[in-house]
């Protein structure tokens, strides 16, 4: 059948095939079907986390990744190793969130403000420093409970003597570092 699709041109070039059911005559009927350009693969399941990461938004990272947000909500709820990426993913960005508040508290942000004349001659040249973190307050206070939480729960797992072993450690620790390095040598 798949290959009669193919001969007639039914299947688009370098489409995917995926296994799906029709419905007809009251019989549900299997059938082959190109795969759905928004569906889940690896590579936009790993832009998804890394974005939430960044974000701590479920819909920006939906939309990094190519993915309906419902699709995301609908695998969180169904599907637990998912739903465990979700909660490292977010608990890492909370993190993040975290650090830019103390390092905007502590160090602020500085802007210049450069006046010239009418014949584009410096006239006066001022640096200012601010502390704007109205977002960051706003992010933290929404994530809060969720990633208390989380924390919580791990907490429990290491008390009851759930951990994770050493080498799963050092490679978030090292993914971490590489991803630190990386900010700093692209200047973000």
């Amino acid at each position: 059948m798949v290959e009669k699709a193919v001969e007639d041109g039914a299947v688009k070039s370098g489409a995917r095939l995926v296994p799906g059911r029709q419905r007809a005559g009251g019989k549900a009927k299997g059938q082959m079907r190109n795969g759905r350009s928004d569906s889940w693969t690896a590579k936009k399941e790993g832009i998804f986390f890394a974005t939430l990461a960044q974000t701590c938004n479920a819909s920006e990272a939906a939309r990094e990744a190519g993915v309906c947000r419902a699709s995301a909500y609908r695998r969180k709820a169904i599907d637990p190793a998912f739903a465990e990426r979700w909660e490292d993913a977010l608990a890492e960005g909370y993190g993040e969130i975290e650090l830019m508040l103390m390092r905007a508290a502590l160090f602020g942000h500085e802007s210049e403000e450069t006046v010239r004349d009418g014949e584009g001659v410096v006239k006066t040249h001022k640096v200012t420093r601010k502390q704007d973190v109205g977002v960051a307050v706003r992010l933290l206070m929404a994530h809060r409970d969720t990633v208390a939480a989380i924390r919580k729960a791990r907490m429990d797992r290491a008390a009851a003597g759930v951990v994770e072993d050493d080498g799963a450690v050092r490679q978030r620790v090292h993914a971490a570092l590489d991803v630190a390095h990386a900010r700093l040598r692209g200047g973000g």
